[in-house]
Order: structure tokens, then sequence, then C-alpha cells
């Protein structure tokens, strides 16, 4: 299976606090991979490396073919037009209407005119089970789920080969925890997605993930899928899963 994401030795190192201390995982293209491990273990801030948000101390990222330390600048932003990124609680433009904030990328890094950018913004809130008439409407003026589901499709906008989730349910009921791992299950297989998501939401992790990576005490301590996890000697993982394997 073709690796799209290889990560290598990584060193993460903020002031005289060391982070990750040589992490190693691969990631195969058309898979949902989880990044999973305590709280404070580096989860998001890995994910953030990946996605050239913070820069890595040491070690190698490979992404889509490219190394990401040896990039030139139009080859990083040509990178970050071919993923998507869903942050943990949306980061919706509030001044903008959920169109407005669906076209911004389109507006930003394409020539499209008015009406093809409303076209897709159209079809972008169609797959994530938005309505068309929640187009107008304000993040103020939305329920959490539907600030995520914004938030996706503005992520989904330029059509990514990647898509990046942190903590995609956190914040939201048992009911729109489910529909929305059903729905990005749903987009992986439809749009041909690979998908990589930072959670602590087990169920979330039954239902969508192929493969994860376990983070704890600066290391990747377990890789592969669930039916292996229980072979693995962690406080953290018999806490965490609890015999729910």
């Amino acid at each position: 299976m073709k690796k799209i994401i290889n990560v290598k030795e990584l060193k993460t190192i903020f002031g005289d606090k060391v982070v990750h201390d040589g992490l190693n995982l691969s990631i195969n293209n058309g898979e949902i991979y989880g990044l999973l491990g305590p709280s404070g273990c580096g989860k998001t801030t890995l994910l953030r490396e990946i996605v050239m948000l913070d820069k890595i101390h040491s070690g190698t990222v490979h992404i889509l073919g490219k190394d990401l330390n040896h990039i030139s600048v139009n080859e990083a932003q040509n990178l970050r037009q071919q993923w998507g990124v869903l942050f943990q609680f949306g980061a919706l433009f509030s001044s903008l209407t959920l169109a407005q904030n669906i076209a911004l990328p389109l507006q930003e890094y394409t020539d499209l005119n008015d009406k093809m950018v409303n076209e897709i913004v159209a079809f972008k809130l169609n797959i994530v089970g938005l309505k068309l008439s929640d187009a107008t409407l304000y993040p103020s003026q939305i329920s959490g789920g539907m600030k995520k589901k914004a938030a996706l499709a503005r992520a989904l906008a330029l059509d990514p080969k990647l898509l990046f989730l942190d903590e995609p349910t956190s914040g939201l009921d048992p009911i729109s925890a489910r529909d929305f791992d059903k729905l990005i299950v749903n987009l992986r297989d439809l749009l041909k997605l690979t998908i990589v998501m930072v959670s602590h939401d087990l169920k979330s992790i039954h239902n969508t993930m192929d493969r994860f990576a376990v983070i704890d005490d600066k290391k990747i301590i377990y890789e592969g899928t669930l039916d292996n996890i229980s072979s693995i000697q962690s406080e953290f993982i018999n806490t965490f899963f609890g015999g729910n394997t």
C-alpha cells in the first residue's frame, strides 16, 4: 500500500521541554489514521508539524512525496492546497456567513468566478449534511455540530487529497458525535481521502479508524489496528481502552 506520510525520528523541543523524542510512523493512502495518547503528549503538536504550522526540531516528515525539510516556498504553498484542516473548535470566522467561510479558500487560491464559487459552496454544504438555507447564517447562530460541519466543508473546499481533523467530535452530544463519525467515513469513501485525526473519543476510534499510533512518554508505543492493542503493556492503553477492544 502506498505511503502518503512518513515521519522518521521526529524530535520536538520547546525550550527545555522535550515533547517528542524520535517518533516514527507511516500513513497509508486512503486510510483513516488516528493519533492517540494522554493529554499533553503532543498529538496536536504533531498534527501541526505535519501541516507546517509548527517547525520540527529534527527528524524528517515526508508528505505527498515531499520532504518538508527541503522544499521551496512555492512547493510548500502547493502542498498546503492539497490538504484541509478541521481545527478542534472549527476556527470559523465569526464575521463571515457559513457560505463566506467556505468560499474563502476558493477566492484566495483560485481564479474561479462567483457563479462557480457559489456552486462549489452549495455542493460542499450538501456533502457535509448542511442545508443551502444554512449558508447565510453566522457561526454565532448555529449549533456546535453545525459549526463542525461548516468548518469541515471549508476544509474540503479545494478538493484536498488529505484531511486533518483535531478532536472532531469533542464538544458534541453523543448522537451528533456518532453522526459525525459516519460522515467522516462516508466522505473518505466518496472523495477518496486520506484522513488523519486526533481523538480521545473511544467510540469514534472504534467507528472510524483503520490504524492509529499511540504517543506516550515522548515515543510511539504502538502503531497498528485495534485487534492487537491488548498485547501492549502500557498504563495509558490499559486505562484508556479498559478491556473494550
